[in-house]
């Protein structure tokens, strides 16, 4: 056990090492730099994928098309008004490709408490940032990650047969928790001196004076150099232009359900919630009540908004190797079922035998 708890964490760099090395190994074709740019329907039920390939534009032929786009997959980075309107200069999304060197000698300030918060300061700290204050809304960083209590096995294979009253229950319970940050991601950063934590402290106004940011909180002003709002994600489709040809036809949570006062104990509809896409079982898109849209059933949305339909399969470890078992399952069938007179003739022409006839004889009677 002590040799267990000395092993740490995976260094990043070297997880990625492990990722290549895996897909080396079973030989599976990745295609970098390749960005998919729309999803059109064909009448014959195929889709055309229009992608950008190092530069070049071009359409592939797919029969299905699985969308395992990570936590930000139907959206993007949240920024609250109050922070998108700065100059860029001045801010950025816990979620950007920050240029930490920059930062050094300077005033940072992170809004928020969560991994990405923590991961952002520690490498502004490390980049030789002259401090780092944390300004964190709530007066308590949440300790108990209460997505860790729906990782049981009964979970993972039961939440999809809940009553839509229930998925909703656990889901808004939890989110309304929050997950705390990592410990060690939390040391990472409370290990240097320059680094202050603000509990209780909500930004109220935010102003560019000159060459700094004047940020006004209910424990004081904080005057920064640059501003980094590690504020979560969206899902928010407007924000995905490789979906613009099927968004108007996409079913969400709010088109079809309203939860009771009991199912909603945080007590405020959760934006998160009500814009989760409505999925079917294979993790498909479904479509509007009266819109008419086959492509969509050929379409996976296998990505965190995935997680009020189906549960925490489909972003997060482990659980998600049992999403992806759900998933393929779904599509298997779904081919079987359009191929379904291509396996008849198949099975018309299967003639292998099993007994050659020289088994046994016929004494008649």
């Amino acid at each position: 056990m002590d040799a267990w708890e000395d092993l740490g964490f995976i260094p990043r760099v070297t997880w990625m090492e492990y990722l290549r090395w895996f897909r080396k190994v079973l030989d599976i074709p990745v295609e970098n730099e390749t960005e998919l740019l729309d999803i059109r329907s064909r009448d014959d039920g195929l889709l055309d994928l229009l992608l950008r390939q190092q530069g070049r534009e071009e359409t592939v032929l797919a029969r299905h098309l699985v969308l395992a786009t990570g936590r930000d997959g139907l959206g993007g980075g949240y920024m609250p008004d109050i922070f998108k309107n700065l100059p860029e200069a001045f801010r950025a999304h816990s979620e950007e490709a920050i240029d930490f060197t920059a930062l050094k000698g300077r005033r940072v300030t992170v809004i928020g408490a969560g991994a990405s918060a923590m991961d952002n300061a520690a490498e502004a700290l490390e980049a030789g940032a002259a401090r780092v204050d944390m300004l964190i809304r709530r007066k308590d960083i949440p300790r108990i990650n209460k997505f860790t209590g729906i990782g049981s096995q009964g979970v993972v294979h039961g939440f999809q047969a809940l009553p839509d009253s229930w998925k909703w229950r656990f889901l808004d319970y939890t989110l309304a928790a929050q997950t705390p940050p990592p410990r060690p991601s939390t040391l990472r950063v409370s290990k240097h001196p320059n680094a202050f934590f603000h509990l209780g402290c909500p930004v109220e106004a935010v102003a560019v004076e000159g060459e700094h940011l004047r940020v006004t909180t209910p424990r004081g002003v904080f005057e920064t150099d640059f501003l980094i709002a590690a504020t979560g994600f969206a899902v928010d489709i407007g924000q995905r232009p490789e979906l613009k040809s099927i968004a108007s036809s996409i079913r969400f949570w709010k088109d079809r359900f309203t939860p009771a006062a009991e199912d909603n104990p945080s007590g405020v509809l959760n934006p998160e919630l009500e814009l989760s896409p409505d999925l079917g079982p294979a993790f498909e898109f479904q479509p509007r009540e009266g819109v008419d849209c086959p492509a969509l059933e050929k379409i996976h949305c296998f990505c965190f908004p995935a997680t009020l339909s189906h549960g925490k399969v489909s972003g997060d470890i482990p659980a998600i190797s049992d999403g992806a078992d759900r998933l393929a399952k779904g599509i298997v069938s779904s081919l079987f079922v359009e191929d379904r007179e291509i396996h008849y003739r198949n099975l018309e022409q299967f003639n292998t035998p099993e007994l050659l006839g020289d088994e046994w004889q016929d004494v008649g009677f």
